[in-house]
């Protein structure tokens, strides 16, 4: 899709990752729609955009809540006049703990903002993207979606669930113009661990590590717009998301071992303890 002159909605947009992509989509031309329930982060990006602010609208929106969906969108046509993409980035994680400790509330939080929050936005803006000459849905899953990370169970059945959705969404719109992007990170060096509520030494399964050991957000964002550009069906950033993906494909059981000697110092008790 030709993001020039065009509407797109960003969800996450107050930091990190989104905010890198409502920055980059406004330098490329791009109408920008950010979406965050934080509104102080929102008003930070807006004054990052500096002269391309007014092309940027900020809307404090729960992804979780389809009526404040609907009012988001409503209030996106009053400005821009139409919508042609969105691209799905919000998403939280959990504690490092296993699905026996999970809190219930817990586990229905993550499952809330990172898989219903992705499917109530993009049900609310087919009917839009239908009408328009080229339109396209990005929806970021993780590393942690295909490839299964212990201690961090819940949120990868959530990115694997959006993986699925994004897959099979991009079948169904074959033969039209809606074009769909599945995006798998690797380590992305982001504040996801606050965002989520936890402390900064909590553990982040595939995202919020340090600099020195992880992709910097503003890269990972120019690499996903060229995919929504050019209409790829799936794009993995990083080398560790892109050698995983290999691995767990060629032989699941050593990627699995891999990754889980990888994260054992995040746990509260070693992996080992946690086998039957």
């Amino acid at each position: 899709m030709d993001i020039s002159n065009k509407v797109v909605i960003v969800t996450g947009g107050g930091n990190g990752l989104g905010r890198e992509l409502v920055l980059n989509l406004l330098k490329q031309n791009c109408n920008v729609v950010a979406v965050d329930i934080n509104i102080e982060a929102l008003n930070q990006t807006l004054q990052l955009a500096k002269n391309n602010a007014h092309s940027l609208m900020i809307s404090q929106t729960d992804i979780t809540d389809s009526e404040a969906i609907n009012q988001m969108i409503q209030k996106t046509l009053l400005r821009f006049g139409t919508i042609d993409g969105v691209i799905n980035n919000a998403g939280i994680i959990q504690p490092f703990r296993r699905i026996r400790d999970l809190d219930a509330k817990v586990i229905e939080r993550v499952f809330n903002i990172n898989f219903m929050g992705t499917l109530n936005l993009i049900k609310a803006l087919l009917p839009t993207l239908y009408t328009r000459p080229q339109a396209h849905i990005v929806n970021i899953s993780s590393m942690g979606g295909f490839l299964p990370v212990p201690g961090q169970a819940i949120y990868g059945a959530s990115k694997a669930a959006v993986k699925i959705l994004s897959e099979a969404l991009r079948a169904e719109l074959q033969g039209t113009e809606i074009g769909v992007t599945t995006v798998f990170p690797g380590a992305l060096y982001t504040n996801i661990k606050a965002n989520s509520g936890l402390k900064a030494d909590a553990g982040a399964g595939t995202e919020g590590h340090a600099p020195s050991a992880a992709f910097s957000p503003a890269r990972a964002a120019k690499m996903i717009i060229y995919a929504m550009q050019h209409n790829k069906a799936q794009l993995y950033i990083g080398k560790d998301a892109e050698s995983m993906n290999l691995l767990y494909r060629l032989n699941p059981n050593m990627a699995t071992k891999l990754i889980t000697n990888k994260i054992a110092h995040n746990m509260e008790q070693p992996i080992a303890e946690m086998v039957p």
